[in-house]
């Protein structure tokens, strides 16, 4: 469902993604991983067409950038992406309309589960930062996307919110969804991924199936990480 193939990006001389290649298939939870500066989000913004790249993007076979992918692409960057001036309720409609989609009701459920029925009618503005990303969440899924991107979407969320936001993990996963979340939070998505991939400066160190047998999640990053200090 979503292919990367060799994908690198240079800010000047600097690289920050070099020769990336990962894939995330239909029905699976992919967790990218790597401590600060190893190019996750810069790859999570190739891969949602936000930067130029060398390489190749696909998302169900179609060049990423094109009107077919763009369509079918739900991504929740780290920082809540909503507009001060549309109310909670607007923003589901702007989505719904941004994306030629009728309400079909999941936009209100979406709000239900993450606790913001009662702020449909306030202005973005007058919420927390992480009522804000709980909106940025709903706006991402409304459209139902198959492909979701999520770039450290738990910063900000309280417990309960967390709690909610690995139930839509596993709901994305059971619709047939393919699932890429960047994230430092390691113990937090412990029991919801297929494929981990670990970035460490830039470049994809290592693949790691969830039925390989041995050390946990977070043994394999510290290994993979510590390492290459070394």
């Amino acid at each position: 469902m979503l292919e990367v193939k060799n994908v690198s990006k240079k800010y000047g001389k600097i690289t920050a993604t070099n020769d990336v290649s990962l894939s995330v298939d239909k029905g699976e939870i992919a967790i990218l991983l790597g401590p600060n500066g190893a190019g996750k989000s810069t790859l999570i913004k190739c891969i949602t067409g936000l930067l130029r790249y060398e390489g190749e993007i696909t998302v169900d076979g179609e060049p990423n950038k094109s009107l077919r992918a763009k369509s079918i692409i739900g991504y929740i960057p780290e920082m809540p992406a909503v507009y001060d001036m549309l109310t909670v309720g607007e923003h589901i409609e702007f989505i719904l309309r941004a994306y030629k989609k009728t309400d079909d009701g999941y936009g209100d459920e979406l709000l239900e589960i993450f606790e913001l029925s009662d702020k449909k009618n306030k202005l973005c503005k007058e919420l927390s930062k992480g009522m804000q990303q709980k909106l940025s969440i709903c706006c991402a899924l409304v459209h139902r996307p198959q492909v979701v991107i999520f770039d450290e979407p738990m910063v900000g969320l309280d417990p309960h919110a967390i709690k909610r936001l690995k139930e839509i993990f596993l709901k994305l996963k059971n619709e047939g969804a393919a699932v890429l979340i960047s994230t430092h939070m390691i113990d937090s998505v412990e029991n919801y991924w297929d494929t981990a991939y670990i970035m460490v400066n830039g470049q994809l160190r290592e693949s790691v199936p969830k039925d390989r047998e041995g050390a946990s999640l977070s043994e394999i990053f510290f290994s993979v990480t510590e390492d290459e200090n070394k």
